[in-house]
Order: structure tokens, then C-alpha cells, then sequence
């Protein structure tokens, strides 16, 4: 029997006013002179003011960094490792979407690894070359989407491959990730359902994944039922606490779920956002119902595995409806029904799928992809 291991280490708090949290989390992980790591919307809403007190009141001494953009490329992160440098840093704060979280994670890689960020790439088996400790991060979650804020791992696209690239290592994973309501309030209704389905598809992608984790099933599945309740509701009622707390639970606990692995809807979405700059969540889940009728083909296991999903999407473990439940639940959100509808264009299908057959992720998927499937992938959901 071949051995596996699992592990969830980070420590999280959850609720409203977590925030508060910052300043006492760096302290007891032994920082001084934080970097907060957040984008220009974060800061103008006024979202970062309640970390630069929290860090005050904690003696730490602060400098912020607010360059990040969604889909963030290589130039941001050495633009974030400069102010850490010029401010003499040594730990970091992330707050924001997914985004700013992962380039945060990559600023405190550079501490101590100084090496081209190609050669840290996943695909390559870069995590080997980890070696050194990474500076403390503390991650505060402003959407509820990627559940980077306990993942091992950042995205970003590398200057030398225009292509979204994952670097991975347990290092990388935050110390502290600090879950509160409160400041998913003020996501609007798109990037509250586009972030929300990204969430969705973390957990159906590593339910299904290849391989043997029965935690990340179990989370995968808990996760999957939060978003199934709540996600409509937080996209209506955006001051829902309770919803808003839900889909920071399902993000969280999608992004746990994936260390199993992902599949091909993320490879999909991938050359999405490089070449069209397609949000990553709306990616998604403009590629999942048409990634799950492709795997249904599968069969056995994986046929059993969608039947669970689609019993709590609709209520019945029918396996055959849980593409169209999911396609309803984009529809009820309000995103787009097919990528023409999202505005990409036909002429950029080929080379998209060749991007997308580069993309690691769907290595881990139920069924084996080729170029032509995916390609027919494209143009299902097209």
C-alpha cells in the first residue's frame, strides 16, 4: 500500500472583527516591520485603515504596498520585495482578493530566495529549491474566492512565458489567516458571484481529483454545501453576515480541498485570464458545467462523486444533473451563460487551448485531456 500524508497546519480565525487580530498575530510569529501587501481598491475602500491600527497598537511599524492588480504579473511582485527591502521589512501583511495574497506570499519567498521565479515553478518541481525560511505572513481575505489565505502556493504570470505559472511550498502557506465578514461587505454582486463560483469549483475540482485524500473530501464536500446555501444569498444581500461568513468558510476550505489537486476547468481558465483578461472565478465558471459532462464519461467513481455534488446542488444524487444545476446556479447569480456571451472571441480558441494543455492542473483531473479535448472544451462552453 503506498503511503500517503496530509496535513492542515495554518491557524485561523473567523468572525467579525477579526481584523483586530493583525497586530497580536505578527507579534506572536516574531515580526517588527510589517509590509501590508493590498491593491489600490482595497486601500481607497478603506479596508486597510483597520490593519494599520491593529499593527500600531502593536508596536509593529508599517509600510504599505497597493500595486497589485487582478491577474498579477512577475513586475508586481518585484515592485512589493522593493518596499519590502526599502522599509526594512520582515514580515508581511496580505489583505485583499486573491490576487494580493498570492503576490504577498511571493514578496516573502524573495527574503530568502533570490533565484528567476521560472525555476520556482510548480510544473518543474520548483518547490525543492524552497529551502530557507520565508518571511511571516498574516493574510486577511477581502473576497471569498481563492482561500489563498491558507494555501501553499501564489500565481502569477512570469515576464519570461506570459503564462500563469503556480509556485508551490508549504513554506509559502500564511501563519495567520484572519477571516472576517465584515470586510466582504463591500464586494459588489459580480465579483461576489465571480469569486463565490471560483470557491464552488476549488472544492467540486478536488472532490474529483485523482488521488487518495479522504480530508480534503470530507472538506471538499462541506465546502461545496456552503457555497450550495449561501452563495446566491451573499450575491443578493450583501449584508448578510452570516452568508458573507459562509463563503469565506466555503473559499477557505475549497483552497484546503485543493491540495488533492485540481483539474481541467482550471486549465481552462487559466490562458483565459493571461490572454483575454477574463477574472479568474468568471473562468471558471463559464468552463465547469461543460468540464463535468466530459468527465461524466469517466464512469465508476467518478460518475458517484458528481452524483454526491449534484445532491446538494438539486437534491437528487443524479450525476447527469449536476452540469445543469450548476450552469442554473451561474444563471441565478447573474454571470454570463457561455464564453461568447462574456465577450471572447471565436479566433481565440486555438490559442487558448494550447496555453491550456501547458497548464498543470489538469494532470489531477478524472479523465486524461488532450489538445482535441480540450479544445472541445472551449468550444462546449462557447
Amino acid at each position: 500500500m503506498t503511503l500517503v500524508r496530509w496535513s492542515f497546519p495554518t491557524q485561523i480565525v473567523f468572525g467579525a472583527g477579526a481584523v483586530a487580530e493583525t497586530g497580536s498575530s505578527i507579534v506572536a510569529h516574531g515580526g517588527t516591520r510589517a509590509l501590508v501587501v493590498t491593491d489600490a481598491g482595497v486601500r481607497s475602500a478603506g479596508l486597510v485603515l483597520p490593519v494599520e491600527r491593529s499593527l500600531a497598537l502593536a508596536g509593529i511599524a508599517a509600510a504599505v504596498y497597493d500595486g497589485v492588480v487582478g491577474n498579477p504579473l512577475e513586475a508586481h511582485v518585484t515592485a512589493g520585495y522593493e518596499a519590502f527591502l526599502a522599509h526594512g521589512a520582515d514580515c508581511v501583511v496580505a489583505i485583499g482578493g486573491g490576487s494580493a495574497l498570492d503576490v504577498a506570499k511571493i514578496v516573502a519567498l524573495r527574503q530568502h530566495h533570490r533565484r528567476p521565479l521560472a525555476d520556482y515553478d510548480d510544473a518543474i518541481g520548483g518547490d525543492r529549491l524552497v529551502t530557507e525560511p520565508v518571511a511571516p505572513i498574516v493574510a486577511i481575505p477581502t473576497t471569498a474566492g481563492t482561500g489563498s489565505e491558507v494555501g501553499r502556493s501564489g500565481v502569477i504570470t512570469l515576464a519570461a512565458t506570459s503564462r500563469k505559472t503556480v509556485i508551490f511550498a508549504p513554506r509559502l502557506m500564511p501563519r495567520v489567516a484572519l477571516l472576517d465578514p465584515e470586510l466582504t461587505r463591500s464586494m459588489p454582486p459580480f465579483m461576489t458571484a465571480a469569486t463565490g463560483y471560483d470557491a464552488l469549483t476549488h472544492s467540486i475540482e478536488a472532490f474529483v481529483a485523482r488521488g487518495d485524500h479522504p480530508l480534503c473530501d470530507g472538506v471538499a464536500l462541506r465546502g461545496i454545501e456552503l457555497a450550495a446555501r449561501s452563495l446566491a444569498r451573499a450575491v443578493t444581500h450583501g449584508n448578510d453576515l452570516d452568508a458573507r461568513g459562509d463563503m469565506l468558510k466555503a473559499a477557505m476550505m475549497g483552497a484546503v480541498a485543493f491540495q488533492k489537486g485540481l483539474g481541467a476547468c482550471h486549465s481552462l481558465a487559466h490562458p483565459l485570464s493571461n490572454l483575454c483578461g477574463t477574472h479568474h472565478g468568471l473562468a471558471n465558471a463559464l468552463c465547469l458545467p461543460a468540464v463535468v459532462r466530459f468527465n461524466l464519461e469517466a464512469g465508476g467513481d467518478t460518475r458517484a462523486r458528481y452524483a454526491a455534488i449534484a445532491r446538494i446542488l438539486c437534491g437528487t444524487a443524479d450525476a447527469d444533473r449536476c452540469a445543469p444545476a450548476l450552469a442554473e446556479l451561474r444563471a441565478a447569480i447573474g454571470l454570463p451563460a457561455s464564453l461568447s456571451a462574456a465577450g471572447i472571441a471565436e479566433a481565440s480558441l486555438p490559442a487558448l487551448a494550447e496555453g491550456a494543455v501547458l497548464d498543470s492542473c489538469h494532470a489531477s483531473n478524472p479523465r486524461a485531456c488532450t489538445l482535441e479535448d480540450l479544445r472541445g472544451l472551449y468550444r462546449a462552453s462557447y
